[in-house]
């Protein structure tokens, strides 16, 4: 595939959707990042306000939207992404998998563009098979708390491959696992959770009993095999995350050396549906993508704790 050269990003204003735009900028794209702001911050891209290849276009992409001008690449990776959020915008998070992913496959097919669905490692459920891979179906409560999520993106992925099915579309699928690095909030995701919490030297909470497992990869290598991905002809779904599994509650302990605090911890009741092993089978991304994590956790999140540090400064100066 040729270099891309001007590409949309869907929720480009987010924690992931605004580090992929820098990237695509830094290899001499044009990026036209579309963002409604409902979870993502200006904050995000505002260093990239005076960038001449940056257009900033605030829109809903469950609304008809086009992009005037060339378009070589769609990325979707808008949508809510943490459990509040699916509660407090349930319907939203519903029509961003379905609607929006259904307005975002026109602009590409308008434009003759490759198009990337970002999906998530949510599609697995809570798995009956470990590691997983590609090939499994998942185990997904359709109607439990984080269905309106997990239901989203599988329909996300159905649609998408209706479209290459039907008209021939250039599309790939990225499944998403536990990324985490600086610009994310705490917004109910366990790693800027446990640091905010130790930050403010209050209890960390451990939902449950804390040996359900996640799979950390930093933001840096998350983007590197996104834009892989779609830099490549590949349409069947591609994991992208670390194979180093790790319990929320080392999570925990290790959020809380890093910060340097004696915060205690306190067990509360664990999330319906919470998924207890999380670990990706990676060997598609680096059989075919050449892909694999480059940073460690522990540096990982001392550059994500540095970054919630300066952050806080900002606010408070």
């Amino acid at each position: 595939m040729q270099r891309v050269q001007r590409a949309v990003v869907t929720g480009g204003g987010g924690f992931i959707g605004s580090h992929v735009c820098d990237r695509l900028l830094d290899s001499g794209a044009e990026v036209v990042c579309v963002d409604n702001f409902s979870t993502g911050h200006r904050s995000n891209v505002e260093h990239l306000a005076d960038h001449p290849g940056f257009t900033l276009i605030e829109a809903d992409v469950t609304e008809d939207l086009d992009v005037p001008g060339p378009v070589t690449l769609v990325l979707h990776l808008a949508s809510p992404a943490s459990l509040p959020e699916f509660a407090r915008l349930p319907i939203e998070t519903m029509l961003v998998g379905s609607a929006g992913t259904y307005n975002t496959l026109r602009i590409a097919q308008r434009h003759s563009a490759r198009y990337v669905l970002a999906s998530t490692s949510e599609v697995y459920g809570d798995p009956l098979e470990h590691p997983q891979k590609e090939t499994y179906w998942g185990n997904v409560n359709p109607i439990g708390p984080r269905a309106v999520y997990d239901e989203a993106k599988r329909y996300a992925e159905a649609m998408t491959v209706a479209f290459r099915q039907t008209y021939g579309l250039d599309t790939g699928i990225v499944r998403i696992f536990n990324s985490y690095g600086p610009r994310m909030r705490d917004d109910g995701r366990v790693i800027p959770n446990f640091i905010a919490q130790a930050l403010d030297e209050v209890p960390l909470l451990i939902h449950g009993d804390g040996e359900q497992t996640r799979s950390p990869c930093y933001v840096d290598d998350t983007v590197r095999g996104i834009l892989a991905l779609a830099s490549s002809d590949i349409a069947h779904p591609v994991n992208i995350g670390n194979v180093e599994e790790i319990s929320v509650l080392e999570l925990a302990r290790l959020a809380r050396e890093a910060v340097g605090s004696a915060s205690p911890f306190k067990h509360v009741d664990a999330d319906l549906d919470d998924p207890r092993r999380r670990r990706p089978d990676i060997s598609r991304a680096t059989l075919e993508l050449g892909w694999k994590p480059q940073v460690s956790f522990a540096e990982g999140l001392r550059l994500t704790v540095a970054a919630m540090r300066q952050a806080r400064q900002g606010l408070s100066g």
